[in-house]
């Protein structure tokens, strides 16, 4: 006979738990949630002015080595900062009374020939193979269907195009402002900003914004180096090759290498598909020969100067934030994809640092205490 006192343990409980989540937990969760999502859209819908920011940013920090430079010098540092800024608007001046004019008429003239080399294009035989296995032709002509009816959409082709152009005017001015407020006021505000942190890990956070500074400038400065010699060397060698429309390929090939490893590549095919065309097989293969020689030479030479040295990022980090940040934000996002896998991984550094002496800490405390 089972006593009574036992029976009345195993049988069932009347009484019901109370619930170990609260009502603000929820809430705190909920909200914590919402807020998530609104940064993201926030984010989303605020692209276009994180651009801006961006690129002011990466100028600003790349001209403030320049400044810093003639600070050394003895100059004072409002004055270094003016002194940079016409520098930079007389050089950029230059450029545009020099190479705008000239990109605009061979613009021009290559969207005339356009129609023409995309006819030569098809006639080809690597073409004609490739239209039996991706239907090519089928496609082209679905998209030059589809031109007029997305120019009759347009309000006005000629108001939209000066849209456009006020638009580029106007954001580059802004970047240019944001730039020089940045080199003004950016210092300061961060530097209060360190403050108030707390002093035993201010020296920590300090040295980081130190290395993402240093390895930003150099990395700016590094694309600007390498943007400036494939522009000058494709030009040239366009140029000498009598290929039509050299200047606006010539640097479009040097834009291309602000994205590193892809830019060059789809650049390079496209000149050497248009060299194809308008040239022939041997002006093709040329086209062809120098920019492989010239991959070789940003690749083994003027990349490694950037990339290793002043962001010391492995290329398979580089091609995946290209790759991340590309799908997410466009052209924008693959241009600083680099400096920003360089920070990502200057923190993470720094914070694998810390964990690694928080570990050997405790390992000493507890020999210690085994010694004892």
């Amino acid at each position: 006979m089972v006593p009574a006192e036992t029976s009345k343990r195993s049988g069932p409980s009347r009484e019901v738990q109370r619930s170990q989540v609260t009502l603000k937990t929820t809430f705190t969760v909920a909200f914590g949630v919402l807020a998530v999502v609104a940064l993201v859209a926030a984010v989303f819908h605020s692209l276009f002015a994180i651009t801006l920011s961006g690129a002011a940013l990466l100028l600003a920090v790349a001209l403030d080595h320049a400044v810093q430079r003639l600070v050394k010098w003895g100059m004072k540092r409002a004055l270094a900062i003016g002194l940079v800024g016409v520098t930079l608007l007389a050089l950029l001046g230059g450029i545009a009374v020099t190479l705008i004019p000239p990109v605009i008429s061979q613009g021009k003239a290559l969207g005339k020939k356009a129609p023409e080399y995309v006819h030569t294009i098809k006639q080809s035989a690597v073409f004609q193979r490739l239209d039996e296995r991706l239907d090519l032709a089928e496609r082209i002509a679905q998209a030059q269907k589809d031109i007029p009816r997305v120019l009759t959409r347009a309000a006005d082709p000629v108001l939209t195009a000066v849209g456009g152009l006020f638009s580029l005017v106007g954001a580059s001015v802004s970047v240019l402002f944001l730039m020089m407020f940045m080199l003004i006021f950016g210092g300061p505000l961060l530097r209060a900003a360190l403050m108030q942190t707390r002093p035993e890990h201010r020296d920590t956070y300090r040295d980081v914004v130190r290395k993402i500074y240093d390895s930003i400038g150099g990395y700016v400065g590094g694309v600007a180096l390498i943007c400036t010699v494939n522009a000058t060397l494709t030009t040239v060698f366009l140029a000498i090759t009598r290929m039509p429309f050299f200047l606006p390929l010539g640097i479009l090939s040097g834009v291309s290498s602000m994205i590193p490893y892809a830019g060059p590549f789809v650049a390079g095919t496209i000149i050497s598909a248009l060299a194809f065309v308008t040239g022939g097989m041997w002006h093709g293969v040329a086209t062809v020969i120098y920019f492989v020689v010239y991959g070789q030479l940003e690749g083994n030479v003027l990349g490694p100067l950037v990339f290793r040295r002043a962001v010391n990022v492995n290329p398979l980090v580089v091609t995946l934030s290209i790759l991340f940040l590309g799908e997410i934000a466009g052209i924008p996002g693959a241009i600083v994809a680099v400096p920003f896998a360089a920070s990502a991984q200057i923190i993470l550094r720094e914070l694998l640092q810390v964990r690694a002496e928080q570990l050997a800490l405790q390992r000493k405390q507890n020999a210690q205490a085994s010694a004892a």
